[in-house]
């Protein structure tokens, strides 16, 4: 290697380091303004009415259905109920018993669930815990309103 060369990768290394450390500030910074679990990306979002103690949730609407990010205290309960369409999720933080038509299972980080249309189901929250959750229908949560 050429005494050139050897300058234009030191160059390279630096200035890509350099990139990597100013991308890190910038994640770094975004992180201190988050509010509750999410990234202020996400809680910039339309807050959800939530009708469950402990619950708060930010709206990504779509023509036909929604994306939900859920936060939930470990008080929170989300009681039996079941709606006409499907619904996706995945726990990013945290640790629920979920319950879908009377079979009960622990859900934990990573961890995605289906439930079927008009499955009955509930929800317990163990842990503070951040879930997403996929709904195919488009007015599933109302906005919350200024009060």
């Amino acid at each position: 290697m050429t005494s050139r060369t050897r300058d234009r990768t030191n160059i390279n290394t630096s200035s890509h380091l350099y990139m990597l450390l100013e991308d890190r500030n910038t994640l770094d910074k975004a992180k201190s303004k988050q509010a509750y679990g999410f990234p202020t990306v996400i809680t910039d979002l339309p807050e959800a009415d939530m009708p469950f103690q402990g619950v708060k949730a930010w709206i990504l609407q779509g023509e036909k259905h929604q994306l939900i990010f859920f936060e939930m205290q470990p008080t929170a309960l989300v009681p039996e109920h079941n709606h006409n369409y499907p619904q996706w999720g995945i726990l990013i933080e945290g640790k629920m018993k979920l319950t879908i038509n009377g079979k009960t299972k622990t859900i934990k980080k990573g961890d995605d669930y289906l439930i079927p249309a008009q499955a009955k189901h509930q929800a317990k929250f163990l842990t503070k815990t951040k879930v997403i959750d996929f709904f195919s229908e488009k007015t599933r949560y109302k906005t919350k309103t200024a009060k």
